[in-house]
């Protein structure tokens, strides 16, 4: 390779280097809705885990994280619930787009937030998937792996997504997991076995 030349002297050359990800496959939108405490994160790690040990490209959208940072300009009130869900929603699709298998663990509480998002992957055939992590309030609550559960039953918070807020459950997901019923590993088996029967991974 000859380095060419600039009014600022030779520019450097490189080699492009090689990619340790595979990009034979398509990016797509794995959104894991459910209620607080449910199992959502733990399952999108895990199967993050499993796709990077095979090489795949993935990324954890972790909800809590970005209301720290992506939109944590934003309250709880319905309104700010469904611009929440429709900017995580743009930032999975960019990726998914581009290869990235983008797995996002946000409770998105209402259905016409999930359908817009849906709607967005459909219009620039993007794959989108939605996965109900399923698990009963007193499972969770039981669990309260942030103690948002108590913090409510002590009134030190409104607004908990399944006990003074609304859950509207997908009434057709592309996969229910029982996460009170099923350890970890099978449910990422089970996300994972989905993923490779829609040619995904």
């Amino acid at each position: 390779m000859t380095p060419q030349t600039t009014a600022l002297g030779p520019r450097p050359v490189f080699p492009p280097a090689a990619s340790p990800h595979c990009t034979c496959y398509p990016g797509a939108t794995v959104w894991l809705t459910g209620l607080p405490s449910s199992g959502k994160t733990t399952l999108a790690r895990a199967t993050a885990e499993a796709l990077r040990r095979d090489g795949r490209r993935a990324e954890v959208l972790d909800g809590d994280e970005l209301r720290r940072t992506l939109t944590g300009d934003l309250g709880f009130s319905r309104e700010d619930r469904h611009r929440n869900v429709e900017r995580i929603g743009r930032v999975a699709q960019i990726l998914a787009r581009n290869g990235v298998l983008a797995l996002v663990p946000v409770i998105a509480p209402y259905a016409e937030s999930r359908e817009r998002v849906r709607t967005l992957h459909r219009t620039s055939r993007t794959p989108f998937l939605e996965v109900h992590v399923a698990a009963p309030v007193a499972v969770c609550a039981t669990r309260d792996v942030k103690g948002l559960y108590a913090r409510q039953a002590a009134g030190g918070i409104s607004g908990l997504t399944g006990v003074d807020a609304p859950y509207e459950e997908p009434l057709a997901p592309d996969l229910r997991i029982d996460s009170h019923t099923e350890p970890a590993d099978r449910s990422a088996a089970a996300l994972l076995a989905l993923l490779a029967e829609r040619g995904l991974a």
